[in-house]
């Protein structure tokens, strides 16, 4: 026996009986994942409002904003403190250089020296002291963008350069 209704489908209505159930299956499916994560959700958002009531998170939300401007102030005040500090450093001395020699034959044990003292920008002085038996005779020359003006001795300028250099070889040894 067949129904009108058979007839007016063209197919077997088990098949829309089967497709029925699959499609609730699935919906099924669905609701149970999205009833997780609301429960999920709303853990979430209980333990953020958590306190009496909706101040309390409020409060906390404006304490952490003035700490973070606090922190901003705080930050801006160290930049130009370290400003500061790197601009007197520039005049600072940072480099040094120093040769020992014996400046004259009767002398033993190299006490006579070049010492050169520059800054960030190879200006500075180099300090030539010379030992003898007659006493010690002190030179001063004036550095400026490492070189000097008058002319410097070898022990002079070995010391120059030592200072002039001083940051490259520290990195090549490094």
């Amino acid at each position: 026996m067949k129904s009108k209704l058979y007839g007016m489908l063209g197919f077997d209505p088990a098949y829309l009986l089967i497709l029925l159930i699959i499609l609730i299956v699935i919906l099924f499916i669905c609701f149970i994942n999205l009833n997780r994560k609301y429960n999920q959700m709303r853990k979430n958002y209980e333990v953020f409002m958590s306190g009496e009531d909706g101040k309390s998170l409020e409060e906390s939300l404006l304490l952490k904003i003035r700490e973070i401007h606090e922190l901003k102030k705080q930050a801006q005040e160290h930049e130009r403190y370290l400003k500061d500090i790197q601009k007197k450093m520039e005049g600072s001395y940072q480099k040094v250089g120093i040769v020992k020699y014996n400046a004259f034959q009767e002398m033993g044990g190299q006490l006579s020296f070049a010492l050169t003292l520059l800054d960030e920008n190879d200006n500075g002085w180099l300090l030539n002291s010379m030992h003898s038996q007659e006493g010690c005779y002190l030179y001063i020359k004036e550095i400026v963008n490492g070189e000097s003006e008058l002319e410097l001795t070898q022990e002079e300028t070995e010391s120059l350069e030592k200072a002039v250099f001083q940051k490259s070889e520290e990195i090549e040894s490094a």
